[in-house]
């Protein structure tokens, strides 16, 4: 299912008379990461294993990511599971808010490449080698 732009449900939100009846209305999950990764995983037909290899996090630290055992996750932690996952941008930035760290920003040098290679479906290898060509710090 296709979820609505975030700039169309904010507008609904601010000519809504009551924030109660938006959420009624929109059913506004409340949902925590590890449900959005198991989401995730459901869309791309990945397995769990297969993408904690590609995105190179240690096993037993992505399974407890997974199973929501573990909280807080870095920045960059994420942007290995978007890669390691394929993520679109869309999806890499929605996952970096639902764990309540901000997006990518295409403002920020660094993110510029990061989102430039997310775009283009490239692996976290190719992110890494790319950053560490224009001297950023590199996503793992």
């Amino acid at each position: 299912m296709e979820e609505p732009l975030t700039e169309d449900l904010l507008c609904e939100l601010l000519e809504s008379g009551d924030p109660a009846s938006f959420l009624k209305e929109h059913d506004i999950p409340n949902r925590s990461l590890s449900d959005y990764l198991q989401d995730l995983l459901a869309i791309h037909n990945r397995e769990r294993v297969e993408v904690i290899r590609a995105a190179e996090i240690n096993e037993t630290y992505g399974y407890q990511l997974f199973a929501g055992q573990r909280k807080n996750p870095s920045r960059n932690i994420l942007l290995q599971l978007a890669f390691g996952m394929g993520l679109s941008l869309q999806e890499a930035n929605r996952l970096l808010k639902t764990a309540g760290l901000s997006p990518l920003y295409c403002k920020s040098r660094r993110d510029a490449i990061i989102i430039f290679c997310l775009n283009r479906g490239c692996t976290l290898q190719t992110v890494n080698e790319e950053l560490f060509r224009f001297k950023e710090d590199t996503v793992s």
